[in-house]
């Protein structure tokens, strides 16, 4: 009940007032503060970010809901409002830029993977299916497929002879984000899928990486990523970042999981849990960075 309170006074009254005080004091103002005193990264974004979401200027405000067109523009309006010369700051304009390039882009990040999220995985969509097939082929080189509809789906970890019954709960984005990891990791994915196989450790692969895909796309959306994106991103971060890191957390489950030794796959929501925990604790730390390092081939 005081914290509320406390909030809501600092954050009404008492927050402007110690920014006129300050700025009276440095000649400038607190978004000039943030982006000189902080590097590039997570925490002058996020410092950035709250500036100015508690602004009450409109201008400041509004900055948050610009496009990547009209960023250049909206930043030559803040320097405006605020008065800031750019003989006296050269270096403002472009550290404001990228600061707006990152948040703006989470935004429009999570936008285009909430689409693929909700487009239905359908068999009668080419394009789909060639994809569904690309990830066999990607998995199992040696392994011809006997049918369209067949029980082998069940080696590289779906559930039923039909994969796409498996993609409802993530559409098209748990199958997008398999045949990447496939793809552009190959060697690694084919070790993840041997540990999957394992007769006494092993997990449903497929299944497991849709559960992941779930994992990236909860943490997207309740903005945890933004340290990782902010600090990884130089900029706006695109649909291959957010499979980038898809790729880290399959690869990264897996190894928790050999190495945890569960008893048996029915406790698979307890380690799942553990391993979501882990994520997030690296996800508090200012310089974090989710990348997938793999030894040189």
């Amino acid at each position: 009940m005081l914290g509320s309170i406390w909030h809501y006074v600092y954050t009404s009254f008492l927050r402007y007032w110690l920014k006129w005080l300050v700025r009276q004091a440095t000649g400038t103002c607190e978004l000039q503060r943030i982006c000189s005193g902080c590097k590039p990264g997570a925490t002058r974004t996020a410092r950035a970010e709250y500036s100015l979401q508690s602004s009450k200027n409109k201008v400041l405000r509004g900055a948050l809901e610009n496009s990547k067109d009209s960023l250049e523009k909206c930043v030559d309006q803040i320097m405006k409002e605020k008065n800031i010369k750019p003989q006296k700051d050269p270096l403002f304009k472009g550290s404001l830029h990228v600061c707006l390039l990152q948040i703006t882009g989470y935004s429009s990040l999570y936008s285009s993977v909430e689409d693929l999220r909700k487009e239905v995985f359908s068999s009668d969509n080419p394009e789909h299916e060639a994809m569904l097939l690309k990830l066999w082929d990607l998995l199992m080189p040696t392994v011809e497929l006997e049918s369209r509809v067949t029980k082998q789906w069940g080696d590289i970890g779906f559930q039923g002879d039909d994969p796409k019954t498996d993609f409802r709960g993530m559409g098209l984005l748990g199958l997008i984000n398999l045949v990447f990891f496939s793809e552009n990791y190959s060697a690694e994915a084919r070790q993840v899928l041997s540990h999957a196989n394992h007769p006494k450790l092993g997990y449903s692969y497929a299944i497991v990486g849709i559960n992941l895909t779930e994992m990236a796309y909860s943490l997207l959306k309740s903005g945890a990523l933004k340290p990782h994106f902010y600090n990884s991103v130089q900029g706006a971060p695109k649909l291959r970042d957010f499979h980038q890191l898809y790729c880290y957390l399959a690869y990264e489950f897996d190894r928790f999981w050999v190495a945890e030794e569960p008893e048996s796959i029915m406790h698979f929501n307890q380690y799942r849990e553990r391993f979501h925990s882990l994520v997030r604790a690296r996800l508090q730390e200012p310089d974090v960075s989710l990348a997938l390092t793999v030894a040189s081939r």
